[in-house]
Protein backbone atom coordinates (compact mmCIF):
# COMPACT_ATOMS: atom_id res chain seq x y z
CA UNK A 1 0.00 0.00 0.00
CA UNK A 2 2.74 2.56 1.07
CA UNK A 3 5.49 1.31 -1.78
CA UNK A 4 6.67 4.12 -4.23
CA UNK A 5 4.66 7.17 -2.19
CA UNK A 6 6.85 10.45 -2.87
CA UNK A 7 5.71 12.98 -0.37
CA UNK A 8 7.60 16.41 0.86
CA UNK A 9 6.43 17.30 4.35
CA UNK A 10 7.03 21.02 5.31
CA UNK A 11 10.36 19.99 7.17
CA UNK A 12 11.35 17.74 3.99
CA UNK A 13 11.57 14.60 5.16
CA UNK A 14 9.85 11.96 3.35
CA UNK A 15 6.45 10.14 4.49
CA UNK A 16 8.21 7.32 6.30
CA UNK A 17 11.37 9.48 7.64
CA UNK A 18 11.26 10.58 11.59
CA UNK A 19 12.67 13.48 12.48
CA UNK A 20 15.97 13.26 14.31
CA UNK A 21 15.68 11.65 17.62
CA UNK A 22 18.46 11.18 20.33
CA UNK A 23 18.98 10.18 23.80
CA UNK A 24 21.07 11.80 26.71
CA UNK A 25 21.43 9.38 29.17
CA UNK A 26 23.00 10.53 32.62
CA UNK A 27 21.19 13.95 33.05
CA UNK A 28 20.06 14.14 36.49
CA UNK A 29 22.62 13.36 39.36
CA UNK A 30 20.40 12.00 42.40
CA UNK A 31 17.65 9.61 40.33
CA UNK A 32 18.37 6.25 39.85
CA UNK A 33 17.86 6.31 35.84
CA UNK A 34 17.46 9.93 33.84
CA UNK A 35 17.41 11.18 29.60
CA UNK A 36 16.69 13.67 27.78
CA UNK A 37 14.53 12.33 24.83
CA UNK A 38 14.74 14.87 21.50
CA UNK A 39 12.88 14.10 19.24
CA UNK A 40 12.75 17.04 16.44
CA UNK A 41 11.97 20.09 18.58
CA UNK A 42 10.54 17.50 20.60
CA UNK A 43 12.19 17.63 24.30
CA UNK A 44 11.28 15.40 27.42
CA UNK A 45 12.91 14.96 30.55
CA UNK A 46 12.57 11.12 31.71
CA UNK A 47 13.62 10.63 35.16
CA UNK A 48 13.30 7.31 37.81
CA UNK A 49 12.69 6.95 41.22
CA UNK A 50 12.50 4.01 43.39
CA UNK A 51 11.31 3.76 46.82
CA UNK A 52 10.47 0.93 49.33
CA UNK A 53 7.18 -0.04 49.30
CA UNK A 54 4.03 -0.75 47.30
CA UNK A 55 0.76 0.65 47.09
CA UNK A 56 -1.64 -1.50 49.56
CA UNK A 57 -3.44 -3.26 47.08
CA UNK A 58 0.25 -5.30 46.45
CA UNK A 59 1.04 -5.46 50.02
CA UNK A 60 2.44 -8.70 50.67
CA UNK A 61 1.85 -10.06 47.27
CA UNK A 62 6.07 -9.95 46.83
CA UNK A 63 6.10 -7.92 44.13
CA UNK A 64 6.51 -3.86 43.23
CA UNK A 65 4.85 -1.48 40.79
CA UNK A 66 5.91 0.75 37.82
CA UNK A 67 3.84 4.09 37.58
CA UNK A 68 4.38 7.78 36.24
CA UNK A 69 3.27 11.36 36.16
CA UNK A 70 3.12 13.51 33.45
CA UNK A 71 3.62 17.40 32.65
CA UNK A 72 4.29 20.17 30.39
CA UNK A 73 6.98 22.62 31.77
CA UNK A 74 5.14 25.99 31.49
CA UNK A 75 6.76 27.63 28.85
CA UNK A 76 7.43 24.54 26.49
CA UNK A 77 4.33 25.43 24.34
CA UNK A 78 4.28 29.27 22.40
CA UNK A 79 2.28 30.28 25.39
CA UNK A 80 2.74 29.76 28.83
CA UNK A 81 0.76 26.69 29.96
CA UNK A 82 -0.09 27.02 33.90
CA UNK A 83 1.14 24.16 36.49
CA UNK A 84 -2.10 23.92 37.06
CA UNK A 85 -3.82 22.97 33.63
CA UNK A 86 -0.52 21.59 32.73
CA UNK A 87 -1.12 18.43 35.22
CA UNK A 88 -4.73 18.15 34.68
CA UNK A 89 -6.76 15.65 32.80
CA UNK A 90 -5.13 14.97 29.36
CA UNK A 91 -1.86 15.10 31.35
CA UNK A 92 -3.68 12.02 33.71
CA UNK A 93 -4.27 9.94 30.49
CA UNK A 94 -0.95 10.41 28.85
CA UNK A 95 1.04 8.89 32.42
CA UNK A 96 -1.39 6.56 32.81
CA UNK A 97 -0.34 5.09 29.56
CA UNK A 98 3.13 5.60 30.33
CA UNK A 99 2.84 3.96 33.08
CA UNK A 100 0.50 0.52 31.28
CA UNK A 101 3.68 0.64 28.18
CA UNK A 102 6.03 0.25 31.68
CA UNK A 103 4.41 -2.12 33.34
CA UNK A 104 3.61 -4.61 30.42
CA UNK A 105 7.26 -5.09 29.90
CA UNK A 106 8.51 -5.65 33.57
CA UNK A 107 8.47 -8.83 35.50
CA UNK A 108 7.02 -7.24 38.56
CA UNK A 109 8.12 -9.92 40.75
CA UNK A 110 11.48 -9.17 40.21
CA UNK A 111 11.57 -5.92 41.62
CA UNK A 112 10.36 -7.49 45.17
CA UNK A 113 8.02 -5.02 46.97
CA UNK A 114 9.69 -1.55 45.06
CA UNK A 115 7.51 1.10 43.49
CA UNK A 116 9.40 2.76 40.66
CA UNK A 117 8.14 6.79 39.94
CA UNK A 118 9.17 7.46 36.28
CA UNK A 119 9.01 11.45 35.78
CA UNK A 120 8.13 12.74 32.65
CA UNK A 121 8.53 16.33 31.97
CA UNK A 122 8.10 18.02 28.51
CA UNK A 123 10.76 20.74 28.31
CA UNK A 124 9.31 21.88 24.79
CA UNK A 125 6.71 20.35 23.02
CA UNK A 126 6.43 20.17 19.04
CA UNK A 127 4.10 16.81 18.78
CA UNK A 128 4.71 13.37 19.99
CA UNK A 129 5.56 14.11 23.78
CA UNK A 130 3.63 10.56 24.89
CA UNK A 131 5.51 8.49 22.50
CA UNK A 132 8.84 10.30 22.57
CA UNK A 133 8.40 10.07 26.94
CA UNK A 134 7.59 6.72 26.70
CA UNK A 135 10.71 5.66 24.55
CA UNK A 136 13.30 7.90 27.14
CA UNK A 137 11.36 6.42 30.13
CA UNK A 138 12.66 2.87 28.75
CA UNK A 139 16.38 4.25 28.40
CA UNK A 140 16.00 5.68 32.46
CA UNK A 141 14.25 2.86 33.58
CA UNK A 142 16.63 0.28 32.28
CA UNK A 143 19.41 2.68 33.74
CA UNK A 144 17.52 2.54 37.03
CA UNK A 145 17.69 -1.00 36.88
CA UNK A 146 21.52 -1.20 36.25
CA UNK A 147 22.31 0.94 39.50
CA UNK A 148 20.34 -1.09 41.66
CA UNK A 149 22.07 -3.92 40.10
CA UNK A 150 25.13 -2.67 41.71
CA UNK A 151 23.93 -1.44 44.93
CA UNK A 152 23.01 -5.19 45.53
CA UNK A 153 19.36 -4.48 45.48
CA UNK A 154 18.73 -6.70 42.45
CA UNK A 155 20.23 -9.82 40.99
CA UNK A 156 18.79 -9.34 37.88
CA UNK A 157 17.00 -6.45 35.56
CA UNK A 158 13.29 -6.55 36.09
CA UNK A 159 13.00 -5.57 31.86
CA UNK A 160 11.33 -8.25 29.65
CA UNK A 161 11.61 -6.34 26.64
CA UNK A 162 12.70 -2.97 25.47
CA UNK A 163 9.43 -1.03 24.44
CA UNK A 164 9.12 2.23 22.57
CA UNK A 165 6.39 4.20 20.86
CA UNK A 166 5.76 6.81 17.84
CA UNK A 167 2.68 8.81 15.98
CA UNK A 168 1.62 7.97 12.45
CA UNK A 169 -1.20 10.20 10.92
CA UNK A 170 -3.81 10.25 7.78
CA UNK A 171 -2.86 14.14 6.95
CA UNK A 172 -4.68 15.11 3.31
CA UNK A 173 -5.41 11.61 2.50
CA UNK A 174 -1.58 10.34 2.93
CA UNK A 175 0.07 8.15 5.87
CA UNK A 176 2.53 9.79 7.67
CA UNK A 177 5.25 9.07 10.43
CA UNK A 178 6.51 10.55 13.43
CA UNK A 179 3.89 13.77 13.63
CA UNK A 180 5.16 17.20 14.24
CA UNK A 181 3.00 19.52 16.22
CA UNK A 182 1.31 20.92 12.68
CA UNK A 183 0.69 17.84 11.00
CA UNK A 184 -0.73 16.40 14.52
CA UNK A 185 -3.02 19.13 14.86
CA UNK A 186 -4.49 19.37 10.94
CA UNK A 187 -4.53 15.32 10.80
CA UNK A 188 -7.91 13.81 10.09
CA UNK A 189 -7.23 9.89 11.92
CA UNK A 190 -3.92 10.12 14.32
CA UNK A 191 -2.47 6.97 15.41
CA UNK A 192 -0.44 6.39 18.52
CA UNK A 193 1.58 2.75 18.66
CA UNK A 194 3.54 1.53 21.53
CA UNK A 195 5.31 -2.07 20.87
CA UNK A 196 8.19 -4.00 22.20
CA UNK A 197 11.60 -4.03 20.71
CA UNK A 198 10.62 -8.10 19.37
CA UNK A 199 7.89 -6.41 17.52
CA UNK A 200 4.90 -6.90 19.74
CA UNK A 201 2.17 -4.78 20.62
CA UNK A 202 1.45 -3.01 23.53
CA UNK A 203 -1.08 -0.34 22.79
CA UNK A 204 -2.60 1.05 20.24
CA UNK A 205 -4.54 4.35 19.93
CA UNK A 206 -6.27 5.39 16.66
CA UNK A 207 -8.72 8.50 16.64
CA UNK A 208 -11.02 9.93 13.62
CA UNK A 209 -11.17 13.82 13.90
CA UNK A 210 -14.58 13.85 12.41
CA UNK A 211 -13.17 11.13 10.16
CA UNK A 212 -13.62 7.47 9.72
CA UNK A 213 -10.68 5.25 8.19
CA UNK A 214 -10.81 1.42 6.70
CA UNK A 215 -9.01 -1.69 7.12
CA UNK A 216 -6.65 -0.73 5.07
CA UNK A 217 -5.30 2.52 6.69
CA UNK A 218 -5.00 0.78 9.62
CA UNK A 219 -2.92 -2.03 8.60
CA UNK A 220 -0.82 0.60 6.70
CA UNK A 221 -0.45 2.69 10.11
CA UNK A 222 0.65 -0.13 11.87
CA UNK A 223 3.19 -0.91 9.02
CA UNK A 224 4.76 2.54 8.94
CA UNK A 225 4.76 2.68 13.36
CA UNK A 226 6.41 -0.70 13.44
CA UNK A 227 9.30 0.65 11.05
CA UNK A 228 9.66 3.43 12.46
CA UNK A 229 9.78 2.05 16.28
CA UNK A 230 12.52 -0.45 15.00
CA UNK A 231 14.52 2.53 13.96
CA UNK A 232 13.65 3.83 17.89
CA UNK A 233 14.50 0.29 19.49
CA UNK A 234 18.27 0.31 17.68
CA UNK A 235 18.60 3.65 19.12
CA UNK A 236 17.73 2.41 22.44
CA UNK A 237 19.92 -0.27 22.62
CA UNK A 238 23.24 1.85 21.17
CA UNK A 239 22.69 4.22 24.13
CA UNK A 240 22.66 1.48 26.30
CA UNK A 241 25.36 -0.39 24.99
CA UNK A 242 27.76 3.17 25.37
CA UNK A 243 26.13 3.52 29.05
Amino acid sequence: MLRGITVKRDDGRQYDEMRKVTITPGVQKYAEGSVIIENGNTKVLCAVSVEEGVPAFLKGQGKGWVTAEYSMLPRSTHTRISRSRSSGGRAKEIQRLIGRSLRAVTDLSLLGERTVTIDCDVLQADGGTRTSAITGSYVAFELACRELINRGYLSQSPLKYSVAATSVGFVNGKLLLDLAYEEDSSAEVDFNVVMTGSGQFVEIQATGEEFVFGHDTLIGALDLAKRGINRLSELQSQVLAIK
